[in-house]
């Protein structure tokens, strides 16, 4: 695994670029917007909103999709404060928690109207169970029903402007085109939208399930997108995107934390409103070597909050544990409404496990501590810190600084 000399991020991460200077896309990314003129990219959003806006007040002027997050509910606030009156729309998690159900009344409270949609229970569970299984994903059909509903709410509600929050090919590193992009549509959505590869189709006959039961997570087609003139927008393009302030802004609002730092994280403001979170994040680490303390550590670096060594500690304290307890609830809780044991649970995990990352014993079997963590290969102690990498690095940051 390489590293990228200026935050922790490996090169496992998909859709992720170094440069010549081994500095990644993401920090790249980054860098280039202390180049963008934030005075104008809001000037074009407010002439986008006020184009959008129901001039005779019979409907609402936007759809801004929530999970109750911190950074759904700085949506809200920010449609607020502009002066749009949002339809808030929900696709319900797969197994929301109690602080999530709060922070969901909490963006109510604050006045809008709000429509939520929950699935079929009996079929979520089933592609719970199913994606977990086949791509290593348990919350798969939430991160495709995000995507999907509110855009059936737009066609149905015959409301075109959907506000997105952060392009995540941007914030985490991703494909230039990509990255760059103020629009969320369908291309988006197929490529980096949470498919892992299978399409909703695929599900059709496994289990039982038919096409009746996945209509909830079937994209609108072409036609009833152009019919309505559907338009989904990246919030983070036009205001300089940035997690802890979101949480603060989102806090002095009544949204509310974890009582201490969330497993598997850094922080207490993200990623409380879903039971399955702490599973989802595992298996990336599992997949690629790194999960949401490195994610987190690489934004705060990247703004300046922390330093590279200190980035480095907080990932190997936290990144990749066991996830015997997700926001306090013990394991075996959260898998019981899939049918889960925790020992099937664990082979499952062992499946996707790639053993070119971890350390195995001489038959191939992976070596595990007394808790059940995994050990690393390697570490990011051990990589990218060559002070001519930083040399070059800072240079070549220099010249985008100065363009």
């Amino acid at each position: 695994m390489k590293y990228c000399c200026r935050c922790v991020m490996p090169d496992t991460k998909p859709d992720l670029k170094f440069n010549e200077y081994d500095v990644c896309s993401a920090c790249e990314y980054y860098e280039s917007r202390k180049v963008v003129n934030w005075a104008e990219r809001k000037e074009e959003l407010l002439k986008i909103l006020e184009r959008y806006r129901s001039k005779d007040g019979t409907n609402w002027d936007c759809i801004v999709p929530v999970s109750g997050g911190k950074d759904s509910t700085y949506q809200v606030i920010k449609m607020l404060q502009l002066g749009m009156n949002p339809l808030c729309v929900t696709s319900t998690t797969c197994h929301l928690s109690e602080i999530g159900k709060k922070n969901i009344e909490n963006i109510k409270n604050l006045g809008v109207d709000y429509l939520e949609f929950t699935t079929n229970p009996i079929i979520r569970r089933k592609l719970n169970r199913i994606g977990l299984m086949q791509v290593g994903d348990i919350s798969w059909p939430e991160h495709i029903g995000i995507f999907t509903i509110p855009i059936q709410v737009a066609v149905n509600y015959k409301i075109p402007l959907i506000i997105w929050g952060e392009n995540s090919q941007n914030e985490y590193g991703g494909p230039v085109c990509s990255s760059q992009n103020n629009l969320l549509d369908r291309r988006w959505l197929e490529e980096f939208g949470g498919l892992l590869g299978l399409r909703v189709s695929d599900f059709i006959g496994i289990e039982g399930i038919k096409k009746k039961d996945l209509i909830a997570f079937t994209y609108p087609s072409d036609e009833q997108l152009k019919s309505i003139g559907v338009n989904g927008l990246f919030l983070g393009y036009y205001f300089p995107w940035d997690g802890l302030s979101n949480a603060l802004i989102s806090q002095a609002f009544g949204f509310n934390s974890f009582s201490r730092v969330v497993e598997g994280s850094m922080v207490n403001y993200e990623n409380v409103d879903n039971y399955q979170t702490g599973i989802h994040d595992y298996f990336k680490y599992l997949k690629f070597g790194f999960g949401r303390a490195t994610d987190l550590a690489c934004l705060h670096l990247r703004r300046g909050r922390l330093s590279r060594i200190d980035a480095i500690e907080i990932v190997k304290k936290l990144d990749g544990k066991f996830p015997w307890t997700y926001l306090n609830k013990p394991l075996e809780e959260i898998l019981k409404p899939l049918n889960l044991t925790v020992d099937k649970f664990i082979e499952i995990c062992d499946k996707f496990t790639n053993k070119k990352i971890f350390k195995t014993d001489t038959r191939g079997n992976l070596i595990k501590d007394k808790n059940g963590n995994l050990i690393k290969l390697y570490n990011p102690e051990n990589i990218g810190t060559d002070k001519m990498f930083f040399q070059k690095a800072d240079s070549k940051f220099a010249n985008i600084n100065n363009l």
